[in-house]
């Protein structure tokens, strides 16, 4: 008896820290619905995007049922360790302070980090440049972390917000100066609208490869070995088909993204 109880102990120590395949080839993706071209919501209420389609075509190519779940981005990784969803599919980096939470996938691709500012304002992103400015941010995100590493003990005010599209409507309120952000996100997302006319990228492409990290993946449990093998041979087959390319043409111009 003893025996016994003690191997459905271990059974049951399996099963809670077991994949997220279990439950009928289904996989919960971890999403912010507020950042286009990655994740956002038409008119209509539905879920699209880069991320979306790429979760999609992973899911497919892993013969998984996906579904979304909804979160901001700062809550992501808690409510992922909180197996409130299986799996981050938000354009998160893979960076040395978030493997100490959790782990990631293969890299699927990556984009530059670039400073919007008024066309005409002659600043560049750096300390020099933005210090005494206002430079909005996502919560959460690597530009927070830039932003505050780089530029807030040199004088410049980083400002934090849980939602981008608040950082835009600061920025064209004159409340901020600039917003430090991942540039197809901010070209489609507010220079591409009548409310970014007089915006533009400034200066190059920002750069710290241990904060901005080395490309973005999917986020996972660290116990969830089963699901991260399937989704990194998942991975492989949608690069080597060219999907990531496709919708790197389709969301992003010329730019490919695919992380070689």
């Amino acid at each position: 008896m003893k025996k016994t109880l003690k191997t459905l102990f271990a059974a049951g120590c399996l099963l809670a820290a077991g994949s997220a395949l279990a439950a009928e080839n289904n996989l919960r993706f971890g999403i912010e619905a507020l950042y286009p071209p990655f994740e956002s919501k038409s008119a209509s209420g539905l879920l699209e995007g880069f991320d979306i389609d790429l979760g999609n075509a992973v899911c497919a190519a892993a013969q998984l049922k996906c579904s979304w779940v909804e979160t901001s981005f700062d809550s992501l990784i808690p409510a992922l360790q909180a197996r409130k969803f299986d799996a981050i599919n938000s354009a998160m980096n893979i960076t040395d302070q978030r493997r100490q939470a959790i782990a990631f996938t293969d890299s699927i691709y990556q984009v530059p980090n670039r400073l919007i500012a008024k066309a005409d304002s002659g600043l560049k992103p750096d300390a020099k440049s933005l210090a005494g400015k206002h430079v909005g941010v996502l919560q959460g995100s690597i530009q927070e972390n830039y932003a505050k590493a780089h530029w807030a003990p040199e004088g410049v005010d980083v400002v934090s917000y849980q939602d981008q599209n608040q950082v835009y409507l600061d920025l064209t309120a004159g409340r901020l100066d600039a917003t430090l952000i991942m540039a197809p996100a901010g070209q489609s997302g507010f220079l591409a609208h009548p409310d970014g006319k007089g915006f533009a990228f400034v200066g190059e492409a920002v750069q710290d490869d241990k904060i901005l990290g080395e490309g973005i993946a999917f986020g996972l449990r660290k116990d969830d070995t089963a699901t991260l093998k399937k989704l990194n041979e998942a991975i492989a087959k949608v690069k080597q088909q060219g999907t990531i390319t496709e919708l790197s043409k389709k969301y992003f111009g010329d730019v490919d993204v695919t992380v070689k």
